[in-house]
């Protein structure tokens, strides 16, 4: 298997659609292949899934020199077992689709965010019904944590890609010494997207609201089209971790980036 590969979980409805379609935006520049993926809690329900999957594909409006798109389905676990599929097949990243912060995902944590806790592979969540077709902006949030900076290089893989805008923000820190920290993490990240050849802008900013909402206001002000984000969290209960949680969930429906500081094993996109 390619190691220029994208997994897509689909459960058969419009929200793996959204994920699907979002997948074929990202994979055209360089030709990736896609692995549509869906996972089936008994073995009998593998051959009219597979079929399910073939139909979909079928219907898609793929053009010449696309990347190709394979049907797999598994017997297993969505929790454990996307990320185990990705794993063993050297994928870049994976790509699904969420309906975002309602009912009961909002109070226990999205389906996705159960699934991120558990990845090596960087994984973008898709929020369904929103059309997406552009990566002019990227918004990077950082703190005073090294772990926050485990995002910088796939933010600036995509940039280059798509010739994208890095926009790197900050919550400014009135103690001394977590501004120092903030000073020298900015300094790393400035000179690895000049590295990188990747514009980047670098602010710092005051609020009084929580970084998770200035995140996503400063992305709607900047007409962001990606959220990335590195999530590092040592709560036993880590998928309810609310600061990565609110920006996967965000209610502007902007892609969110998230690879995961602690299993992370791969730095490009």
């Amino acid at each position: 298997m390619s190691a220029n590969l994208f997994i897509v979980p689909h459960d058969f409805t419009s929200v793996g659609d959204a994920a699907l379609k979002y997948a074929l935006f990202l994979a055209k520049p360089r030709k990736t292949s896609i692995m549509l993926l869906h996972i089936v809690s008994s073995k009998s329900k593998s051959k009219a899934a597979l079929e399910k999957l073939e139909q979909i594909i079928g219907n898609l409006d793929l053009d010449v020199g696309d990347g190709t798109v394979e049907a797999k389905v598994i017997e297993g676990n969505i929790f454990e077992d996307i990320s185990k599929i990705a794993e063993e097949n050297d994928a870049r990243v994976i790509i699904m689709g969420t309906h975002g912060a309602v009912g009961m995902q909002k109070l226990f944590g999205s389906y996705a965010m159960k699934v991120v806790v558990n990845s090596s592979v960087p994984f973008l969540v898709v929020q369904d019904g929103v059309d997406h077709g552009t990566l002019n902006n990227i918004v990077v949030p950082i703190t005073t944590s090294k772990e926050s900076l485990q995002i910088i290089n796939i933010a600036g893989e995509i940039a280059k890609t798509f010739d994208s805008s890095i926009h790197v923000i900050a919550e400014k820190q009135s103690d001394q010494r977590l501004a120092q920290q903030l000073k020298i993490r900015i300094s790393l990240v400035q000179n690895q997207f000049e590295e990188k050849g990747v514009d980047a802008n670098i602010e710092i900013i005051k609020s009084k609201k929580s970084f998770q909402k200035t995140v996503v206001e400063y992305a709607k002000h900047h007409n962001c089209d990606l959220i990335a984000v590195a999530h590092y969290s040592d709560s036993i209960f880590a998928q309810f971790e609310k600061y990565t949680q609110d920006l996967i969930t965000n209610d502007e429906n902007i892609p969110c980036l998230v690879v995961n500081a602690k299993l992370l094993s791969k730095l490009y996109y």
